[in-house]
């Protein structure tokens, strides 16, 4: 079910600091754990190194495909995909700006992002 007041903000291709395999494993099982709950967010922001987990050979496309076929938007940094030149590569979701990035953060009443 889409929570109408959920943003989720995926800042990066991991979760916490230390070994990025590691962090790839828990972001992966956060996504999983989120989807399996139900309350999938209305809109998926992902920036910097977040824009990874919607640009082809990602290891999250199956789980972010999911939350994308359950009717969450699903956008990624326009000037993060060009800095780490993927625009080409984006297979999920669309892009986006920092305005509507900004737009969106503060007109959510709750916006999520793992660290």
């Amino acid at each position: 079910m889409i929570n109408h007041e959920l943003l989720l903000m995926l800042t990066s291709s991991g979760m916490g600091e230390g070994e990025p395999d590691l962090g790839e494993k828990l972001l992966g099982a956060f996504l999983k754990s989120l989807y399996d709950s139900g309350n999938h967010p209305e809109k998926i922001i992902c920036m910097n190194s977040g824009i990874f987990l919607t640009t082809k050979g990602t290891y999250a496309e199956e789980i972010m495909k999911k939350f994308e076929d359950a009717g969450s938007e699903v956008l990624s940094c326009g000037t993060c995909l060009d800095y780490y030149n993927r625009k080409e590569k984006l297979i999920i979701g669309q892009r986006t700006n920092m305005n509507d990035t900004v737009a969106a953060m503060v007109a959510y009443n709750k916006v999520i992002s793992p660290r």
